[in-house]
């Protein structure tokens, strides 16, 4: 039987047991201790996925949640609206899981685009059935999409992701760019087994008219079966990309973006780089979560995290739900501790957390 779970955060639901807000100052955005103000919120849609990458699921994939336990379209649109009106957030993600999975998922947009008209929508997905869904996005209201590419090897595909998908995922960014989708950006997580793809991944985006984003891997994993000494780190994968292209730091457009930016031969195409793990910018991450069960979570790395469902479901006002997520974020802690010899993963992995 298997071991895998969604894992237990540490849940505050109870008006009671609501996080404490000593010190913080009356403002109506998303501050925490450290000065910091979240105005990116990432909301996942479900645990689901129809990939099993190796870095995020289990090869059986989550337990499922219960449908009950799901926020609706209604109660996704709720949350976002309150997110955008009454706490500063200005771009809204959606996440998984694979949002895809969710049949509802045009629903959902349309409902967050009636309740934050001026916000900015986007999804993460792997591209498996964007092709067919995206016109039914684009009219709800969704303006971009970031979609997973690992490799565009095969073989090393259908290793990495348990699955031999490759060409419904290059069928979904293709429709992505027919559509006009700009900037197309494509995410893809360096392992150990595809860090000879990466220039060859680099080219086929430039090719296509894509901006590609390579990202460490982060001990997120089901499995927990990551180690810091078997990633790639930044520092290499600019060596094997060196060995066809080359690269010229350009910075952070955003001192909040997490990529840095490098030139392609003299540009103006780039490649970017998230070093999450060796060149932490927790120091100035704007992000709030939202779990597929409705729970706040003011941080990857840490499983405190705060019910909203049961506040949305049991009459609570828009403003005492605003107070809750606000109470929340002040608690964010300083930074995700994987330089620390005390660091532990936490107990969900990225699927059950939403990227």
């Amino acid at each position: 039987m298997s071991t895998i779970a969604l894992g237990v955060p540490r849940l505050r639901r109870a008006p009671t047991d609501a996080p404490p807000v000593d010190g913080r100052p009356e403002v109506p955005g998303l501050v925490d201790r450290f000065g910091r103000v979240a105005r990116d919120l990432r909301v996942s849609v479900t645990e689901k996925c129809s990939l099993r990458c190796t870095y995020c699921m289990p090869a059986e994939g989550l337990p499922a949640i219960a449908r009950e336990d799901l926020l609706t379209p209604g109660e996704i649109g709720r949350i976002v609206g309150i997110a955008v009106g009454a706490l500063g957030v200005r771009d809204v993600r959606f996440t998984g899981g694979e949002p895809l999975m969710r049949a509802d998922l045009a629903e959902i947009v349309r409902e967050s685009r009636a309740a934050a008209p001026g916000a900015s929508f986007a999804m993460t997905t792997n591209g498996i059935g964007l092709d067919r869904r995206l016109p039914g996005l684009l009219a709800a209201g969704l303006d971009r999409v970031n979609i997973s590419l690992d490799t565009v090897n095969p073989v090393h595909f259908a290793r990495l992701t348990r699955r031999d998908r490759l060409e419904s995922v290059l069928d979904g960014i293709r429709a992505a760019r027919a559509a006009g989708i700009a900037p197309l950006k494509l995410n893809a997580v360096m392992m150990r087994e595809t860090l000879q793809d990466a220039p060859q991944l680099l080219r086929w985006a430039l090719d296509h008219g894509a901006q590609l984003r390579f990202i460490e891997e982060m001990p997120l994993d089901a499995d927990h079966a990551w180690a810091r000494e078997h990633m790639v780190p930044a520092a290499e994968l600019l060596e094997t990309l060196r060995t066809a292209f080359e690269l010229t730091e350009a910075g952070r457009e955003d001192p909040s973006a997490p990529a840095e930016e490098w030139l392609v031969d003299g540009g103006p195409a780039t490649v970017g780089i998230i070093a999450s793990v060796t060149r932490s910018f927790c120091g100035a991450c704007d992000r709030t979560r939202i779990t597929a069960e409705g729970t706040i979570r003011s941080c990857l790395f840490s499983d405190d995290e705060t019910d909203l469902r049961h506040l949305l479901r049991g009459g609570a006002s828009d403003a005492e739900i605003a107070e809750r997520w606000r109470a929340a974020m002040w608690n964010k802690p300083a930074g995700h501790g994987m330089e620390l010899p005390e660091f532990a993963p936490p107990e969900r992995s990225m699927g059950a957390i939403g990227g």
